[in-house]
């Protein structure tokens, strides 16, 4: 395999993710509950996204504009008509997600259709998964893309498109091509894979790691913090760059402490009260990337190692996967289809990305393009290290 053909490639995709917004696609999460002629809207958006409607100098925008801006972009009718909107407020939510509640009242229960623009001419990629039960018991899934921004809710034409089965392994491969942190930490794992074998190690640790965190998370057994897991994330990007660097420079046990020191720094102004991460999880993180790093630049065949270190990062990337899928209050009764649709289609989003980069390598080997070595190695492992060590540190401290 032409290693630099890989890096090359990897440096071309870097280029474009860092253009993206940090973290996963826009995405926000609705409850409509229809009981005769009125229409009750619970709607959660996550600190991330409300952020889009502050002003200059506000660190999230004040719950009345958030409602305005939800009277304005969600909308019943019944019967063609306009269902008349009532007052909203704001409810109690969980951390790093705001949540709110509508009402509308419509003149009559027939042929009730919903309809839903939030945040498309924001974000045209923008999606709103919504849950709508009917009074007569019925449980329908939706998504409301800038494409789709109506959705039929009762009335004996009410066949709305069901976001089942392959709606999640949709879902699950967007959040993944979407995903700029997860598809940095991909692109990490090929650049340290001088084989096929190596990459089949590392591909397969993240897989197991990220599918029993999605599940632990998902299901409830596991309640992870948010915040924490994207900082984690984060850190996972850049530790594999670093690993990248100390492997082609062979000074792991200079970098490793170049990683240890500022994460025991860190946990030192945790203490004094300064940061969003606790101390014994900086320091947990600071003693396991130091000897990892270590070990990793001194073991000639690192590829089993890497196995189960990637397996380790997986478990965190897999609580980044849930966090999407906690606010939905899935019905138990399809948890299970859930489950396998979006981690089936996290799988195919993933292998889709590293087939791409070898059918890449392969016609750039072809074509014999070669880059020098200190000029793929040392920027696109130090881009990761750059990309990584910013979202850590910002998702540490806000």
């Amino acid at each position: 395999m032409n290693r630099h053909a890989v890096l090359c490639c990897c440096l071309t995709l870097l280029w474009g993710i860092n253009t993206a917004q940090a973290h996963t696609k826009s995405e926000t999460h609705s409850i409509w509950q229809i009981a005769g002629n009125t229409v009750h809207v619970s709607f959660t958006i996550p600190l991330t996204e409300s952020v889009r409607l502050a002003r200059a100098g506000e660190d999230q925008p004040p719950n009345d504009r958030v409602l305005d801006y939800l009277a304005e972009h969600l909308g019943v009718t019944a019967d063609g008509r306009p269902c008349t909107a009532g007052s909203g407020r704001a409810l109690a939510a969980t951390t790093q997600f705001r949540r709110f509640e509508l009402n509308f009242k419509c003149t009559n229960a027939r042929d009730i259709k919903l309809h839903s623009s939030f945040y498309f001419e924001l974000v045209p990629s923008h999606v709103t998964f919504a849950q709508i039960r009917t009074d007569d018991g019925q449980f329908i899934e939706q998504l409301f893309t800038k494409d789709h921004c109506d959705a039929e809710a009762a009335g004996s034409d009410a066949q709305m498109r069901d976001a089942g089965f392959l709606e999640y392994v949709r879902l699950g491969i967007e959040h993944i091509l979407t995903g700029p942190d997860h598809m940095s930490f991909l692109l990490g794992l090929m650049l340290i894979s001088r084989r096929l074998r190596d990459l089949v190690f590392v591909i397969t640790g993240f897989t197991v790691g990220h599918s029993i965190t999605l599940a632990l998370a998902v299901t409830g057994i596991v309640q992870p913090h948010a915040e924490y897991i994207d900082a984690l994330v984060a850190l996972t990007i850049a530790v594999i760059g670093v690993e990248n660097i100390a492997v082609a420079t062979r000074r792991s046990t200079s970098l490793a402490s170049a990683v240890a020191l500022p994460l025991l720094a860190m946990a030192l102004a945790s203490f004094a009260g300064i940061g969003a991460l606790p101390p014994l999880l900086l320091i947990g993180a600071a003693l396991f990337c130091s000897n990892y790093l270590m070990l990793s630049g001194h073991l000639r065949d690192a590829g089993r190692l890497r196995l189960i270190v990637t397996a380790v990062f997986g478990l965190i990337h897999g609580f980044g996967f849930a966090a999407g899928l906690l606010e939905m209050q899935l019905p138990p009764s399809r948890l299970a289809q859930i489950l396998v649709g979006f981690n089936l289609g996290v799988e195919i989003g993933q292998l889709s990305l590293v087939f791409s980069l070898l059918a890449l390598v392969a016609l750039l080997k072809r074509f014999g393009v070669a880059v020098p070595r200190a000029v793929v190695v040392d920027g696109v492992a130090g881009g990761l290290v750059a990309v990584g060590t910013y979202w850590f540190v910002s998702r540490s401290f806000t």
